[in-house]
């Protein structure tokens, strides 16, 4: 174990060294124990670097800066010497398997413990970059696997290696790179991520360094999954086992750490800063795109062959009371089975479904729109148009793409009259919201929209688009504004917007933002849009936004229990037969208003089987409007638009008895719609990832499908006529509503 600077003891200042644990860039690491025998971690320098005549300087800095960073992920600088003749740096000692060893020995990672090790480097990566200095070689080898999650190694030493020296940006490049060599295992083969990953690491390995998230935008995009936390041990046994003897061998006591859990709790994250796309900011210049081209490989090509309280604001608002009453009230005490004087609950059961088509492609979609004709598949690489009836390519595909996809904020797809919108960016331009002519695959406009004010300063907040939506003759795209002043809190209210686009020329219309607008609303007809806000712990309000006045205020109510309204993204209410429906009280009961007036039609309260209280999820409506459908629970409830009387009630497999576990938050979570129709079908998925087709008219069940595949958080799916198409991984499946 001979090394230059160390005695014939092998120690290293008042160190002696007992193992070799890895190599990183900037020297060796050992384990070392003091005479007391405390055991610490020691990264030894490389000769030829600390003959550098600049390194010395760069590296006393570096330990400084190192010193003062403490965080669950890094590992504690606890002494150094930069003028010995070989320098040294020890931290904190942390039982654990370089990443490089644990994969060479035992293969790639799972993907719950890819997930913990991406966010463990994020929130250590984010804990630098916040004290002004970087790591600049986050490798499989200055990364431990211990039994409380990843820790990075070797601070102060490799930061201080680089000549120009590195940036945040290049931690990032390498954070991406170690991910994906974990789940590949050498190779960097990004297919072998999984679908919850690949989004957000290919994006830490764009090219240009400007494209890459920050750590902190990284921890929080993985905090919003929402995905269920892991319990035991994030690490397979084997990899354990190395730890366990990989620590008995430098006389460690336990290799468990400090014997916490699997992982520590997120830090609270300034609310709207979560990554949106490749880019935050762009040019503020707006105005028509270029696109289209054959660049872009096809992305799918089907097989075509069956697989078997206040006063509104703005002008001429309604005055409004604080609360939803007056109305008709239709109490039940519940809609589950065990009601009595409710209709008895339909367990779902049915046959498999029969697909209509299925086909594979190169790369995974990032979202989908359908109409009854043709499917538009977007993923990382282009926007493909594929004949909703067999699977087959229509039209060339086009370079427009999404970073980041359908989730729980964010749909940027929508279909009417014959045209798709898409909010794209393409190879020369960021933050579009394009229409492609359904019926030719051709673009009728592309507008840029600027992604802050002209003349806003360097303060100006950031608009994040999160979903475009289609009324009339206007087009919608609606999203949160980024404060980049640093003012934001979890405390603080939420800044969104709408802004107004004609559907015919892609031209401005106007703009309305304010903390008055968390989540929008968009009727697929009508004037009047319909706006939701809440701060934790304080009554939210539902408002009314009049489109026909160029986004004024009209009537406002007050919702006591709005914890639900509080996130950005897909609207948490329904429209239907000129109704507004959204959910109130303790977040029980379902309150129906004339969507011009605000008034009260009815309202409906709920409660859980099991005598707790149930929040419901969010309802939807039939295409027609006459039928309302709510989550509650396990349950599905239809209700009549008209008065709210229950007509079905069905129960759903893999569904919690609790309704805030009710069966439609794994579809929420990921496509921002609870469940859609047909003509005739509703179609919901569970917990247990099955997509079920629930015929209308009586609750039960057409058919079912289950893909064990999906995501744990759901579905990316879509409706088109009396298809639903449903992409898992790398293909695309087509169902007709009435297979058999």
């Amino acid at each position: 174990m001979d090394h230059p600077g160390a005695d014939d003891a092998h120690r290293i200042g008042p160190y002696a060294l007992l193992g070799r644990q890895s190599t990183v860039g900037g020297g060796e690491v050992f384990a070392a124990r003091t005479d007391e025998g405390r055991l610490v971690t020691v990264t030894i320098v490389r000769p030829e670097l600390a003959a550098d005549p600049g390194f010395r300087d760069r590296f006393r800095v570096a330990v400084e800066a190192a010193r003062t960073l403490s965080g669950a992920f890094l590992a504690p600088v606890v002494d150094a010497d930069a003028d010995a003749p070989v320098p040294w740096l020890a931290t904190e000692f942390t039982a654990g398997l370089p990443l490089r060893q644990a994969v060479d020995r035992h293969g790639p990672l799972s993907e719950p413990a890819l997930r913990m090790l991406a966010d463990g480097l994020a929130r250590a990566l984010a804990a630098l970059h916040a004290a002004g200095t970087v790591h600049g070689e986050v490798s499989p080898d200055s990364v431990l696997l211990t039994m409380d999650g990843p820790r990075i190694t070797a601070l102060g030493i490799v930061g201080a290696t680089g000549s120009p020296a590195p940036a945040p940006t290049d931690d990032m490049f390498d954070l991406g790179s170690t991910v994906l060599f974990a789940a590949s295992g050498g190779e960097p083969d990004t297919d072998a991520l999984p679908v919850s990953l690949r989004e957000v690491i290919g994006g830490c390995r764009y090219p240009e360094p400007p494209d890459r998230p920050t750590a902190e935008q990284l921890v929080d995009y993985l905090r919003h999954q929402n995905l269920p936390a892991l319990k035991g041990s994030w690490l397979p046994p084997a990899v354990t086992a190395d730890m366990a003897a990989a620590a008995a061998a430098v006389g460690s006591a336990s290799a468990g750490g400090s014997g916490r859990g699997p992982f520590p709790p997120p830090p609270v994250i300034a609310a709207g800063t979560g990554v949106s796309r490749r880019k935050l900011i762009i040019g503020l210049a707006g105005g028509a795109a270029v696109l289209g081209g054959s660049a872009a490989a096809l992305a799918f090509s089907g097989d075509s062959s069956p697989a078997s309280d206040g006063r509104a604001g703005g002008s001429g608002s309604t005055a409004r009371r604080t609360s939803p009453s007056g109305g008709r009230s239709t109490s039940a005490s519940s809609a589950s089975p065990s009601s009595t004087d409710g209709p008895e609950a339909i367990v779902l059961a049915g046959p498999d479904a029969a697909k209509a088509w299925s086909g594979a492609g190169k790369h995974a979609p990032k979202c989908l729109e359908a109409s009854d004709k043709v499917v538009m598949v977007v993923t990382d690489t282009a926007t493909s148009f594929l004949d909703a009836t067999t699977g087959k390519s229509v039209f060339s595909p086009l370079n427009p793409t999404v970073f980041l996809g359908t989730s729980g904020d964010r749909y940027p797809t929508a279909y009417a009259d014959g045209v798709f919108y898409l909010l794209c960016d393409t190879p020369s331009q960021s933050g579009l919201v394009a229409a492609f002519d359904a019926s030719s695959g051709k673009v009728k406009w592309a507008t840029e929209m600027a992604d802050v004010d002209p003349g806003g300063g360097s303060d100006a907040p950031v608009y994040i688009s999160h979903y475009v939506a289609v009324a009339g003759n206007t087009v919608y795209v609606c999203g949160s504004l980024l404060e980049t002043s640093g003012s934001d809190s979890t405390e603080s209210p939420t800044s969104g917007y709408i802004r107004a686009y004609n559907a015919a020329t892609g031209k401005r219309l106007w703009q309305v933002k304010g903390t008055d607008i968390n989540n929008v609303l968009v009727p697929p007809t009508g004037s009047h849009l319909l706006a939701t806000s809440s701060v934790p712990g304080k009554p939210g309000h539902v408002q009314m936004i009049d489109a026909g006045r160029r986004g004024a205020r009209g009537w406002k109510v007050s919702v006591r229990d709005a914890s639900s309204y509080y996130s950005t993204g897909w609207p948490l209410t329904c429209y239907a037969a000129g109704l507004f429906l959204f959910g109130g009280g303790n977040g029980d009961t379902l309150f129906a208003v004339d969507a011009a007036t605000g008034s009260e039609k009815w309202h409906q309260r709920f409660d859980a089987k099991n005598g707790d209280q149930v929040r419901i999820g969010t309802p939807f409506s039939s295409l027609d409007g006459a039928t309302v459908y709510v989550p509650v629970g396990s349950d599905l409830a239809a209700m009549a638009t008209a008065d709210g009387t229950i007509q079905w009630v069905a129960t759903l497999d893999g569904a919690s008895d609790i309704g805030i576990s009710n069966a439609f938050n794994a579809s929420s979570r990921l496509s921002g719609r609870s469940a859609q129709c047909s003509a005739d079908t509703v179609f919901a998925t569970d917990t247990a990832k099955t997509l079920w087709a629930i015929d209308a008219a009586t609750g039960r069940a057409r058919w079912k499908y289950r893909d064990p595949g999906q995501p744990d958080w759901g579905f990316l799916w879509t409706v088109g006529g009396d298809h639903v198409f449903i992409a898992s991984h790398l293909t695309l499946t087509a169902i007709a509503a009435h297979a058999r």
